[in-house]
């Protein structure tokens, strides 16, 4: 075999593929292009509070989104505080808030179109 070269895995073709290249390889660093950016009600709220406190917007509002469906019910103080931050925060930058029972959140970026396989 000596000089083969070794077959690319599906990851690497995939970045490879979005970041406009015949190839990458493992330890590369590449710069790629997302589809959408997504933050959740139990995590999303963290977001928020890091970009508030650097005084930081979003590059892309049409390309992210919040799901509010870890806490469906709102029936805890903390995730409610966190869902009504996350609405202030999105309102204030245009970003598009899947609210409480619109689905799951993985599933609506498919189902509303914001991804797709092969991007």
């Amino acid at each position: 075999m000596g000089g083969s070269k070794r077959p690319a895995t599906l990851i690497e073709k995939i970045l490879a593929s979005r970041a406009g290249r015949e190839e990458v390889r493992p330890g590369e660093i590449v710069e790629i292009g997302v589809d959408a950016r997504v933050a959740r009600d139990f995590g999303g709220a963290n977001v928020v509070r890091r970009l508030e406190e650097a005084g930081l917007g979003v590059e892309d509002p049409s390309r992210t989104f919040f799901t509010l469906d870890c806490n469906p019910t709102g029936c805890d103080q903390g995730y409610a505080a966190n869902q009504h931050r996350i609405r202030l925060f999105a309102r204030a930058h245009g970003i598009r808030v899947f609210d409480i029972n619109r689905g799951i959140g993985t599933h609506l970026a498919l189902e509303e179109g914001l991804v797709r396989p092969g991007g």
